[in-house]
């Protein structure tokens, strides 16, 4: 079972930047599809990119395509998230999840994700 934990969230100026990073705890962890989520108060769950194993292809929501770039590193079992043009509607907690053998069309579901991180907050300020 792998761990993951994300790293890299704080408080931002609208229009600033931002990179997130997942660790993973174990040397599978360059199997596994990772994603990240963010949950914004009050609203559900939401993908904003992903990137799959061992493809390595990357997926994006369209409300950060062109701002957000997804990045593995598996030989420092990380992904990382670089997050520009920040504003205030990408205020969140940002999850990190993991998850083996998922399929292209359910890529953007959290519930094909097995492995979840605690979150880390970002927030834009306008």
């Amino acid at each position: 079972q792998v761990q993951l934990v994300e790293s890299g969230g704080g408080l931002v100026q609208d229009g600033g930047s931002l990179r997130l990073s997942c660790s993973g705890s174990e040397g599978t962890f360059s199997r596994y599809t990772i994603g990240w989520f963010r949950q914004a108060r009050g609203k559900e769950r939401e993908f904003v990119a992903a990137v799959r194993s061992p493809a390595r292809t990357t997926h994006y929501a369209d409300s950060v395509k062109g701002r957000f770039t997804i990045s593995r590193d598996n030989a420092k079992n990380a992904v990382h998230l670089q997050m520009n043009h920040l504003t205030p509607d990408d205020t969140a907690v940002y999850y990190c999840a993991g998850g083996a053998g998922i399929i292209l069309s359910s890529i953007r579901g959290p519930r094909n994700y097995a492995y979840w991180g605690q979150g880390t907050q970002v927030t834009v300020s306008s």
